[in-house]
């Protein structure tokens, strides 16, 4: 599987370019200021429509990342779950075993104790140690809620390990620790003994997830063309996302950059500690909310900007894990979040399959990046989840990134390569993967919301890919889902609340079924002016009906 590269491509500090950020970039040969959209985005903010120019200003908010798994495809399982192989140490598929022992014929030593010494400085096990997919030598587990910190450690002490850190979970009525291995043992070993323990109630390893975005081109035209594909200057003059809570679940975000002056924004830090804003997190933000120099997709949405990803080697992108994103999880369902915004992916993982399965029963909308593993990745998580809305990405052609997973788990497609947004240190970026594109849909999501908040998330998937401009083959593919994503066609396919008293009068027209995602897509239209007119009411959910 393709490794995800953070980097910032273009620096660019108040419309001129600067080669400020890496010393191995080199400034873009491009003018940038003459490829700004001619779309004025200032323009339809700061003359919004009435219904909106009467909100009082929000307050300041942040943003967050995108994830993988790290194994390569012949070495999953048909779920997508990376293999217990052996590492081929040595050519020809050896396995670790064999190539050590082959190391140490050839040594020349004679001293047999020699071995066993080596041995036992391995640490981890070798298989543990090739597995990138999960955080060496730590465990999470589900344990009796009713123990006290003092138990916990005792709990830990009798099986050897160290509990790093452990809480009540809420969202799946759980309480879980982070326990590290401090010895030689397996996770497999330690995993099975704990499993035996009856203040135990679950164990599995404390997985690895990764940000997905694409290492950026070191040209590119920075011009905002997502803008044109989605409609959004249009959808804007109906909706701007006003009152609605976005929690972006990702890296460090810059709060002080221009584009997000007077942008709601609220942080949860699930990491602790210090952290600089990081590029992915920056741009996530930059997709939904800004509002200065580039135009966001929600840009009146508050954002609940949660750190849950960072730098944890040098030169490595911003990981997370099972236990920090359960972490953020719990903070996004508890604070009001009515959309949830996963640029990240990695393994099918039980833990947050089931806080994903909590959210889903509080009726929460959850976007997800498809992933950057290419056309031969298994599904990825958390998009692959039933109740997660997958998004591939697409470029200025309207093809498929070549990064973008692909899978009948896609629900649609946006703009994700090469796009055009803010960077730390008020700086600017073009970036590319499937981290932009749900970014997008969560904002295209946000829209629909502000239109009509009683619309449950089946209904705004239904929206979104009904609405969808098909793409590839005719109709549902495993490359665009249904297709790419239309902010006007979904804003004008609901209505909202005060549309309904004008209608009310009329006869109730036949409900559609807008509950099964198979019905064919791109059916649902705008209603026509002789519809408004004669005040046909709504159908199910709230949707405008289709033109016969």
């Amino acid at each position: 599987m393709a490794a995800c590269v953070v980097a910032v491509a273009m620096l660019i500090v108040g419309g001129t370019l600067s080669a400020q950020a890496q010393a191995m970039m080199r400034s873009p040969a491009i003018n940038i200021p003459s490829r700004v959209p001619s779309i004025n985005p200032s323009a339809a903010l700061r003359t919004p429509p009435p219904s909106i120019a009467l909100r009082p200003a929000l307050p300041n908010a942040r943003y967050a990342p995108n994830l993988q798994v790290r194994c390569s495809p012949v070495d999953r399982s048909v779920a997508g779950e990376c293999l217990d192989r052996p590492p081929a140490e040595a050519g020809q598929g050896e396995s670790a075993k064999t190539a050590a022992n082959k190391r140490g014929s050839n040594s020349g030593r004679s001293d047999k104790g020699s071995s066993a010494k080596s041995a036992q400085r391995r640490a981890p096990s070798a298989v543990e140690a090739a597995d990138e997919q999960i955080i060496a030598n730590e465990l999470v587990a589900e344990i009796d809620g009713s123990l006290s910190a003092e138990q916990a450690d005792a709990l830990a002490r009798r099986h050897r390990l160290q509990r790093v850190s452990s809480q009540a979970f809420p969202l799946i009525n759980a309480t879980i620790g982070l326990f590290r291995i401090t010895d030689r043992r397996s996770v497999e070993t330690v995993r099975r003994a704990l499993l035996a323990d009856t203040s135990v109630r679950s164990v599995q390893p404390n997985y690895r997830y990764q940000l997905q975005q694409q290492a950026p081109p070191a040209e590119g035209d920075p011009a905002q063309y997502a803008l044109a594909k989605l409609r959004l200057p249009e959808a804007h003059q109906l909706a701007q996302g006003a009152n609605v809570t976005i929690a972006v679940i990702d890296s460090g975000v810059d709060l002080k950059h221009p584009e997000f002056v007077d942008a709601a924004f609220d942080a949860f830090d699930a990491l602790g500690g210090d952290a600089e804003p990081h590029v992915h997190g920056t741009g996530i933000a930059g997709v939904i909310v800004s509002h200065k120099r580039l135009m966001g997709s929600a840009p009146y949405a508050r954002i609940i900007a949660i750190r849950a990803f960072g730098v944890t080697k040098k030169g490595g992108g911003p990981e997370s894990s099972s236990y920090v994103i359960l972490k953020a999880l719990d903070y996004a369902a508890l604070h009001g979040a009515q959309i949830i915004n996963m640029s990240f992916a990695g393994p099918k993982d039980a833990v947050i399959e089931r806080a994903i399965a909590a959210v889903a029963a509080k009726d929460l909308v959850m976007v997800a990046a498809a992933g950057n593993a290419g056309a031969k990745s298994p599904p990825l998580y958390p998009a692959a989840n039933p109740n997660v809305i997958a998004v591939s990405a697409t470029d200025t052609r309207d093809q498929l990134l070549a990064a973008s997973n692909r899978g009948n788990y896609v629900a649609l497609a946006a703009p994700g390569a090469d796009i055009f947004l803010p960077a730390p240190d008020g700086k600017y970026q073009v970036i590319s993967g499937t981290s932009f594109s749900a970014a997008y849909v969560s904002g295209l999501a946000a829209l629909v919301l502000e239109r009509n908040p009683a619309l449950k998330p089946e209904t705004v998937r239904t929206v979104l890919t009904k609405t969808a401009r098909d793409l590839g083959s005719p109709g549902q593919d495993d490359l665009f889902g249904a297709g790419q994503a239309d902010a006007l066609a979904a804003v004008q396919a609901v209505l909202s609340p005060g549309d309904a008293p004008a209608m009310s009068a009329a006869p109730a027209a036949k409900p559609r079924d807008i509950g099964q995602d198979a019905a064919p897509a791109r059916e649902l239209r705008p209603a026509s002016a002789a519809t408004m007119a004669t005040g046909e009411a709504p159908t199910a959910g709230a949707l405008r009906p289709a033109q016969q």
